[in-house]
């Protein structure tokens, strides 16, 4: 499993960007995928998860009620919608895939196909 996100970019405090995580070698359906941030001397953050089950998310409370996670295995992509977007939130954003018992997604920190990521930069 291969993972690339993209989307990122320079956006203002309070707007909103959309990334996405496309999948290659295998179907996405039967991964939880998590999104992940780290700024500049900062440790990863884990900032949401999406299940395979059932889509249910779970989301770091810096992030909850302002992003979303989605997906759409048709299209081997999943989403993280970014709204009210904060300079805190400027980050190189990745997605990975979890590694842990499917019965149990999002549960563990066991990630990895870890794409390459991409630069989300909130300022004015």
């Amino acid at each position: 499993l291969q993972l690339v996100e993209s989307g990122g970019g320079l956006v203002q405090p309070g707007g909103s960007v959309s990334l996405s995580c496309v999948a290659s070698g295998m179907p996405l359906e039967y991964y939880a995928i998590g999104w992940f941030r780290q700024a500049p001397g900062k440790e990863r953050e884990r900032v949401s998860c999406i299940s395979s089950i059932d889509d249910t998310t779970f989301d770091a409370d810096s992030v909850k009620g302002r992003f979303i996670a989605s997906r759409d295995n048709a299209k081997n992509t999943v989403y993280l919608q970014m709204n009210d977007l904060k300079p805190e939130d400027t980050a190189v954003y990745y997605c990975a895939a979890d590694r842990g018992p499917r019965t149990r997604p999002c549960a563990g920190p066991d990630f990895g196909s870890w794409g390459p990521g991409t630069q989300v930069t909130v300022s004015s």
